[in-house]
């Protein structure tokens, strides 16, 4: 009996560390935006892309595109959305992240939040 309930904790931990190896996926996005002015949800996809990933945001009716690079604990991500440009940073939280993110030139930032979906 024992050798099962290891077998079962050793299996949900593999998954477990396979989420968190690997950041492309579906994600459910809250966030707050930079100085605390209101908060925001949306969506967030990421996929591989070679050594980078494409990450695409939807927030409302305002789509994000960015360059990520990183890995299994990181994400560094540069976006542009229409003529707006900006710099965010995560690091694995479970089997999602956790980031902060600013628009290019800007003072403050905001936070973000990512859940896989």
């Amino acid at each position: 009996m024992r050798a099962i309930h290891a077998g079962i904790l050793i299996a949900l931990l593999s998954t477990t560390a396979a989420f968190a190896a690997d950041p492309v996926g579906e994600y459910a996005v809250s966030g707050t935006n930079p100085g605390n002015r209101g908060t925001y949800s949306g969506t967030a996809a990421i996929e591989r892309t070679g050594e980078t990933y494409r990450v695409v945001w939807q927030i409302g009716s305002d789509r994000y595109v960015g360059t990520a690079i990183g890995n299994h604990e990181f994400l560094a991500i540069s976006y542009t959305m229409g003529s707006q440009s900006g710099l965010a940073m995560y690091s694995a939280s479970g089997e999602g992240w956790k980031g902060i993110w600013t628009y290019a030139n800007g003072r403050q930032i905001g936070t973000e939040i990512w859940s896989r979906r």
